[in-house]
């Protein structure tokens, strides 16, 4: 076989256009400025502290680990974005986070109080829950905080539907979900009331 060479009678390539100008016209598009990037890192470094406190159960020692993976987190901001645009009510961080550690330790004793008594209580079965969250990462953070709600995990999050798994299908979970969804709603700006 011999190599393929291109020929004299094929056209040139076509040159690429420039990134920064429009298709349409020659409107240039403006380049995204690295002072927002660095503004929204640093408005990221609050939430991201408060996370850190919340998983290392606010032991003064674990900051040793935890400022160089707030400072990591916070460079992955203003290096790689955050998606699209999300809105989020420091109010509404303020109110979430002891709601975040309420939940965590309700859920964890009605866990335990379950499948650690003479009697095991559970009868698991499967939840769909349509949300009424609009934006998709407060979806996303709605899913990933189901397991606040006792005996609750999600299984799959399709559109507006969640599948929950529950650890006893007698209990009302979807009032727990409501709750649940109200908080994650005043985080991300968003109002639910006549959306369902």
């Amino acid at each position: 076989m011999q190599p393929i060479k291109p020929s004299d009678s094929q056209p040139s390539p076509i040159p690429m256009p420039d990134p920064v100008v429009s298709q349409v016209g020659s409107v240039p598009i403006p380049p995204r400025r690295p002072r927002a990037r660095w503004a929204r890192a640093l408005w990221s470094l609050l939430p991201l502290a408060a996370l850190w406190w919340i998983i290392a159960g606010g032991v003064p020692g674990s900051w040793g680990i935890g400022v160089p993976a707030v400072l990591a987190g916070a460079w992955a901001v203003a290096r790689l974005g955050t998606g699209a645009k999300v809105r989020l009510s420091m109010a509404g961080w303020l109110r979430f986070l002891p709601f975040f550690l309420w939940e965590s330790l309700r859920g964890g004793v009605d866990v335990a109080r379950r499948t650690l008594g003479r009697r095991v209580r559970v009868n698991p079965g499967f939840l769909r829950y349509q949300t009424r969250l609009v934006d998709p990462a407060a979806r996303v953070f709605l899913t990933n905080c189901v397991s606040l709600v006792p005996g609750t995990l999600a299984a799959e999050l399709e559109g507006a539907w969640l599948t929950v798994h529950a650890l006893s299908t007698e209990t009302d979970s979807e009032a727990e979900l409501r709750r649940l969804e109200r908080a994650v709603a005043r985080l991300f700006c968003e109002h639910l009331e006549g959306v369902r």
